[in-house]
């Protein structure tokens, strides 16, 4: 039985690197991820999510949306929710093939 990797999967299924649904694909993945992480180290910093709201500027709803990934939001909230669950950021951001490093 042949076996194939993620990468060759996700080119057959989803399509290859560069296409539109795969940029969607990606994108998609990285806000779950984002929304997990955010949850995690919410709880971890024993926080509700009312409690974080009201640090946050914003109400329950919206961070379990965020966490749920339910909904988007915009960089300045994602942002603010990190600062206040005292995350250290990095951005890196990748032009033709050329990594750009925020820090």
């Amino acid at each position: 039985m042949k076996q194939y990797t993620l990468t060759e999967m996700e080119d057959k299924y989803i399509g290859k690197l560069g296409t539109l649904e795969r940029d969607e694909y990606e994108n998609e993945l990285r806000m779950d991820i984002l929304g997990r992480m955010i949850k995690t180290t919410r709880k971890q910093r024993n926080l509700t999510q009312e409690e974080l709201g009201k640090i946050v500027g914003v109400n329950k709803a919206q961070i379990s949306k965020i966490e749920n990934h339910t909904n988007s939001a915009t960089i300045a909230i994602i942002l603010k929710i990190l600062k206040a669950l005292k995350a250290e950021i990095q951005i890196i951001i990748k032009l033709e093939d050329k990594p750009l490093q925020l820090i």
